[in-house]
């Protein structure tokens, strides 16, 4: 059966792109291996995927967080409260985040086909015309006009498809994380982060009043130092982390480890002859804070966005699929990754020694601390004496 595209992978990216082309009335095969599968990931979003994008999420009721807890290596602490300017936050359970947005594509009239592994491109005439998939019932095939990647990091089709390379250890971040379920200490309504002395950080998210993601992880030449299931034994049993747990009834519900990109986007993988690629399998995710959902669900929209205007023109290539790369949504997230990628050298010198100094300087300068609050939450490019005021407070 043709399609008009065929998107490999069901994640918030993929979803989104089956979505808006589904409602435009395009033919749509969204293809994901595993309905049943929880994407390892820390799940906070912002509330505006939920304004936007998702007002189906307040079905899942939802906790609405309205400030977080930032910890340097040596658990300086730096808090914030944004209640009433407008930029709360959630966290959501993956699974039923995924299945959520999966079912929205799935209502505007995409074809969803669960359990199908990604393997390898259809081509005929050296054009790639669609996807071949591994089944429980064998090998499948699914034709379309515009392919778009969504499969995540793992990717087979981003290798062979020649928009990009097999991730080099030091451009990921691996992490660890788990939901566990019982009473805290914690404020439902914050979000806890704590950067390491080494390239890495943890979080603690609570859910709900019941259950909490918490995890940790490395990147780039951290991930060659350190054993990740090592760390996180650590982190969750530190003295400051478990605290929060006082109780002793708690269960834990799932637990699950992934890489993730750790350089920002591929800016020069995006497209090529009639494919595009999307989300985490471009790295659409965020440098320092690994928040990946939103950006995710942009990049979907608008590889969508562009697909609808070269079906209409009826001319897909390069020229026309350029546009998905050019838009000034991407140029935008593009620009905000590199400008957070510039400061990750910065804050973790001296075994994290320069983002203690950082915090601890918001405490007695509220300038300095508005210029922080706004870099770490609003993604606004501090001022020329910035680093000079925290490499002289080292001396």
């Amino acid at each position: 059966m043709m399609y008009d595209v065929v998107i490999s992978g069901a994640g918030p990216a993929g979803s989104r792109c089956a979505e808006t082309l589904a409602r435009d009335g395009f033919k749509v095969a969204l293809i994901e291996r595993d309905t049943n599968w929880r994407k390892p990931c820390g799940g906070a979003v912002s509330a505006r995927i939920m304004n936007k994008y998702y007002p189906q999420l307040r079905k899942l009721n939802p906790v609405i967080k309205n400030g977080a807890l930032l910890f340097s290596a040596n658990f300086q602490k730096l808090e914030y409260n944004w209640e009433g300017f407008g930029q709360d936050s959630l966290v959501v359970d993956r699974l039923e985040f995924d299945n959520l947005v999966r079912d929205v594509a799935v209502d505007a009239g995409a074809e969803l086909f669960d359990k199908n592994l990604s393997i390898d491109f259809v081509t005929k005439n050296s054009q790639k015309i669609g996807i071949k998939t591994k089944t429980p019932s064998g090998i499948k095939e699914y034709l379309g006009k515009i392919i778009v990647i969504a499969d995540g990091m793992s990717s087979k089709l981003a290798i062979r498809s020649g928009l990009r390379k097999h991730w080099k250890i030091e451009n990921i971040a691996l992490a660890k994380c788990a939901i566990i379920e019982g009473k805290t200490n914690l404020d439902e309504k914050k979000i806890y982060i704590y950067f390491r002395p080494y390239k890495g950080y943890g979080w603690v998210f609570p859910i709900d009043e019941k259950r909490v993601n918490i995890g940790c992880g490395t990147f780039e030449e951290a991930n060659l130092k350190y054993n990740f299931n090592q760390i996180y034994d650590e982190f969750i049993n530190s003295p400051n982390i478990k605290k929060f747990f006082s109780g002793s009834d708690y269960k834990e519900i799932w637990r699950g480890s992934y890489p993730i990109s750790a350089k920002g986007i591929l800016d020069k993988c995006l497209y090529k002859d009639n494919i595009m690629i999307v989300g985490d399998a471009a790295g659409f995710v965020s440098p320092i804070s690994g928040e990946g959902i939103h950006p995710s669900i942009v990049s979907g929209q608008l590889a969508a966005e562009t697909a609808i205007q070269a079906l209409d023109m009826e001319e897909i290539s390069n020229q026309t699929l350029k546009r998905y790369k050019q838009h000034p949504n991407i140029k935008k997230i593009i620009r905000n990754f590199k400008l957070k990628r510039s400061m990750v050298e910065f804050f973790y010198e001296n075994d994290g020694k320069n983002l203690s100094t950082m915090f601890k300087l918001t405490e007695k300068d509220e300038d300095f601390r508005t210029q922080v609050i706004n870099m770490f939450f609003f993604s606004a490019a501090p001022s020329k004496e910035f680093f000079s005021k925290i490499r002289a407070s080292n001396v």
